[in-house]
């Protein structure tokens, strides 16, 4: 028991060590979070006001609070949200949470070294992953590969002690590792990449081996059920969605290579150097291949091997989630750093091989060259952290968003229209900037399209232009720019510079220019436009898109609820306001909600289609396909129509009804094939009008 104490009070001094450098490196530096940054920063507030923990917000229910991770799941949002509350929501503070995920890790390493090859090994490797440069840098950039990293390390080792075939088999070991691999899943998607190759294993073991080990496997399904489930049905398409976009379309955009080309291949290995420092790599590796030919000497002495079971999951699952990550379109240097823990325990064996052959030949040797060899891999971990200290994005921010009325909890809500786009200013980190401290600012990008021009100088009150440099912005953003300046409608309030001798502008709204209409009367009209079907869904989501750019707080929601309601307590009848609270739960993703109008418009429009085929979406949206089958099939009996059959063939077979594939198979292409026909052509009415 003494020496397990020792043990952790080393771990615990590794981190307060670590911890100590990094909050050194966060009173040097001077800059702001740039764009993912500041997005990760503004989920932790969200989470955190959600929970009532931050001023500005307070807990809504469970919805309201899954509304807020559309596409990347809620845990470390959750957790950086909490840690916020309690040490201040000025970025460097919220780094706190870093710091925590960081001791999550060393523990994952500590445990997983011990079990491999005993105190000695998982002290080195720890003491490694804290010098490491790679994970320095996650240690102070807010973003989700540390939390991943920590969270798949801890779920990695737990289940390989589980599929032990020696010390395994415990129920609380496969409760142990069904939650951790959960919980990284809930952190971020791309935990999938560790853990596929390693549940694979699991599973296999598991049939070969059944008995107890089939009803502890049963705990997968149900801790999936309660954990991920309610997220997953909330958000499933929104997720799927974003996924597609961050990884393939981000790719294409991006130009990384192809998933079959040797420059794929080599993508990630050739970072290492950089990631890992020379020096830790060098003396690593060298050792590894001295480690090898003693465990072929004693293969062939007939000795038993140096943990091999342990040493095999470390090692096959390394080279799993290497293959599965490299095999991910797009690249990243950030990307690979869930495997690294797995990489650095490898490579703390090849440290330890050398200390075991210079323990052999020099005796007096090994704990002074190995606090020499640490020594030598520090100068590459702080000397990456020095260059982030210059390559922080610097600028007036704080300034700009103080002069909007952000950070201030007295001031209204109110959207800044950013049409700039670059590293030190962006919609990203105007929002967190604008609603600290209870604060309700929030930043929308405009610019990308010149459709864009007419509703800002329609309607926006608040615009930050660009003196210069405007970063990754479109010609269209140009244009938007000059009209600003030029249209008469908006007054320049202040100037502010930027380091490299260009500057921002805010401008405001005239006072005697007033804002054109009300997004809330304009509502109910575009809202019955969905009884044309296709025809009426893209007028819709574009005006919807552009008002959601426009005010960034859906101020008309409520006004658009009050007025409906109203109608509906003097004519029940009316199908009016039923289409307008039917999209607004839609626009709110309460499907639900929005099922039980469309239900009441079916019977308000018998001979119209599309509430019952909206219907049979929203039902298939709220994970709930064979009503969404039975809707649709129902519908079609009334009035055949190919979108309804397209929808009841869809429905039916994601519900197990798979004697439908065929037909589906038919079906749904040439419904799809007629919904993009109709888009188009509405597209092409409209750019003719």
């Amino acid at each position: 028991m003494k020496q397990r104490w020792r043990f952790w009070a080393w771990i615990a001094l590794i981190w307060l060590i670590s911890t100590l450098v990094d909050r050194i490196w966060w009173t040097q530096q001077s800059g702001v979070p740039a764009w993912d940054q500041a997005d990760y920063l503004n989920s932790a507030l969200d989470h955190g006001r959600a929970l009532g923990l931050l001023p500005g917000g307070g807990w809504q229910g469970w919805k309201a609070l899954l509304d807020l991770s559309p596409k990347i799941p809620p845990l470390a949002s959750l957790v950086n949200g909490t840690v916020m509350a309690i040490s201040g929501d000025d970025p460097a503070q919220a780094a706190w949470s870093l710091s925590l995920w960081h001791g999550l890790l060393l523990v994952a390493m500590a445990g997983w070294g011990r079990r491999l090859q005993g105190d000695g090994l998982a002290l080195l490797a720890c003491a490694l992953a804290s010098i490491t440069p790679a994970l320095m840098d996650l240690r102070t950039d807010y973003v989700l590969e540390l939390p991943l990293a920590a969270m798949g390390s801890l779920a990695l080792w737990r289940l390989g002690c589980w599929c032990d075939p020696q010390r395994g088999g415990r129920w609380w070991q496969v409760a142990l590792a069904t939650g951790f691999s959960l919980g990284a899943v809930l952190v971020k998607q791309s935990a999938l990449l560790m853990l596929t190759p390693a549940g694979l294993w699991a599973a296999v073991l598991v049939f070969r081996r059944r008995g107890r080990w089939w009803r502890q496997a049963l705990l997968l399904p149900l801790l999936t059920a309660v954990m991920v489930g309610p997220w997953l049905r909330h958000n499933w398409i929104t997720s799927l969605g974003g996924t597609n976009r961050a990884v393939f379309e981000s790719a294409a955009r991006e130009g990384d290579p192809g998933v079959l080309s040797l420059e794929n291949w080599l993508w990630y290995p050739r970072l290492l150097p950089e990631q890992l420092g020379a020096v830790l790599l060098m003396v690593g590796l060298t050792g590894l291949l001295l480690w090898c030919v003693q465990q072929q000497r004693q293969a062939r002495l007939g000795d038993s091997l140096d943990g091999s079971w342990s040493w095999s999951w470390l090692l096959i699952n390394l080279l799993a989630t290497w293959l599965l990550t490299s095999l991910s379109p797009n690249k990243g240097d950030r990307y690979i750093a869930p495997l690294l823990p797995m990489l650095l325990l490898l490579l703390a064996r090849g440290w330890w091989q050398w200390g075991l052959w210079l323990h052999k030949h020099r005796p007096r040797f090994p704990g002074p060259l190995l606090a020499i060899g640490l020594l030598a891999c520090v100068p590459a971990g702080w000397s990456l952290q020095t260059e982030r200290l210059a390559d922080r994005p610097r600028g007036p921010l704080r300034a700009l968003v103080e002069a909007a009325g952000g950070a201030d909890p007295n001031q209204p809500p109110r959207t800044l229209i950013v049409v700039p786009s670059t590293a030190d200013l962006n919609q990203h980190n105007i929002s967190f900037y604008g609603r600290r401290r209870g604060g309700q600012l929030v930043g929308r990008q405009l610019g990308s399209s010149s459709g864009d021009l007419e509703p800002v100088l329609g309607r926006a009150e608040w615009v930050v232009l660009a003196e210069g440099n405007q970063g990754s912005v479109r010609k269209s953003a140009h244009q938007l720019d000059r009209a600003v300046r030029t249209s008469g409608v908006f007054e320049s309030v202040e100037r502010f510079k930027r380091p490299d001798g260009d500057s921002y502008s805010l401008w405001r709204r005239r006072d005697d220019a007033e804002p054109e209409g009300n997004f809330a009367d304009l509502f109910p009209d575009l809202a019955s436009g969905l009884a044309a079907g296709v025809a009426g869904l893209d007028p819709v989501f574009s005006a919807v898109g552009r008002e959601h750019m426009l005010d960034g707080h859906f101020t008309y929601r409520g006004d658009v609820r009050w007025k409906a309601e109203q109608q509906l307590l003097l004519n029940p009848e009316d199908p009016q306001p039923q289409w307008s609270l039917a999209l607004l739960a839609v626009l709110a993703n309460r499907p639900d909600e929005a099922s039980r109008h469309f239900a009441v418009l079916e019977r308000l429009e018998p001979n119209n289609p599309w509430p019952a085929a909206y219907r049979s979406v929203v039902t298939l949206a709220g994970w709930n396909p064979w009503s969404a089958a039975a809707v649709a099939d129902a519908a079609n009996a009334r009035t055949p129509d190919p979108i309804l059959q397209a929808l009841g063939d869809l429905g039916g077979v994601l519900g197990g009804a798979f004697w439908r594939i065929p037909s589906a198979l038919s079906t749904v292409p040439q419904a799809v094939e007629r919904v993009e026909e109709a888009l188009r052509k509405t597209s092409q009415e409209q750019a003719s009008s």
